[in-house]
């Protein structure tokens, strides 16, 4: 392989690396946005979403678009549950919303634990085995199963993005986001628009998780190495800001991508905390400069 089609292997890896990490993201920051709240179980959720894909897919025979649906449902289902029933009664608890996201993150590994074992990792056979050779070039390929995650993500990110910009709903979420007494007094509930934003978060993880499902290891601690991912996204592109999450997303792909590529894992994850850091003390309002915008 020459230089150049490195370079092009690896934007292609970045692409598809930043889609994920953008749905992923965004999903973590919305609920910052909207509830005020860190929710460390988004990991968990992520994890929840593919193992839900294995065992309906791998074990069950159930067509692998269905199984991404359902396993998707179904963390959306998770998400109004964590909703009313843990973070509903903690709201304006900042530290109790903490508590009860790590306690729920904890009790979701401890149960894929339970039921599927510690020390085993699950695989999917990828639905596509096929591969795309990028302008013809042979030594520069693309996975279609790694394809279908930029395409889910982009579907996702595009349809929730149309949302927020273009429905009576989403301009509700940007307005309890940005300032929530106000928009109790305009009539918006903002129990309603928490409910709505926790379901469509998981969501998020669980679509990402399903996706994902063929082209990782599944373990009950997946999702732990993705959230401090997507806390490094979020704190650099702005703490509630989906705009500068989305930024963020792409930007610390590209530069992993490419730092892992040339240099090592371990430097560019060591090299992503650092860039953290960074932000924390220089910008700590991240890219975008506003803590409670959507």
């Amino acid at each position: 392989m020459t230089d150049l089609e490195l370079i092009l292997q690896t934007i292609i890896n970045s692409l598809i690396f930043s889609s994920f990490n953008a749905l992923f993201a965004v999903g973590l920051v919305l609920i910052f946005g909207i509830m005020q709240v860190v929710n460390f179980a988004h990991g968990a959720i992520y994890m929840v979403g593919a193992f839900s894909t294995w065992y309906l897919y791998s074990e069950n025979g159930v067509p692998f678009f269905v199984a991404i649906i359902l396993s998707t449902l179904l963390c959306a289902a998770l998400g109004l549950f964590m909703e009313r029933v843990l973070f509903r009664p903690m709201r304006g608890n900042l530290f109790g919303g903490l508590i009860v996201s790590v306690g729920m993150l904890f009790i979701l590994e401890v149960l894929s634990v339970y039921l599927f074992g510690q020390g085993l990792m699950k695989n999917i056979t990828p639905y596509f085995r096929e591969s795309w050779h990028v302008f013809g070039i042979e030594s520069v390929t693309v996975a279609h199963s790694r394809l279908l995650v930029l395409a889910v993500a982009t579907f996702i990110l595009g349809g929730f993005w149309l949302f927020m910009t273009r429905t009576r709903l989403g301009w509700a979420m940007k307005a309890c986001a940005q300032n929530p007494e106000a928009a109790a007094l305009q009539g918006i509930s903002i129990g309603k628009i928490s409910m709505l934003a926790m379901v469509i978060s998981a969501a998020m993880a669980g679509a990402g998780g399903a996706v994902m499902a063929p082209l990782v290891r599944i373990t009950p601690h997946m999702g732990s190495p993705v959230l401090i991912t997507a806390f490094i996204i979020m704190i650099v592109g702005g703490m509630g800001s989906i705009e500068g999450a989305l930024i963020a997303a792409f930007a610390y792909s590209f530069f992993h991508t490419f730092v892992t590529t040339y240099i090592g894992g371990e430097i560019a994850t060591i090299l992503g905390l650092v860039l953290m850091l960074m932000f924390l003390i220089v910008k700590p309002t991240g890219l975008m400069g506003e803590r409670e915008s959507v």
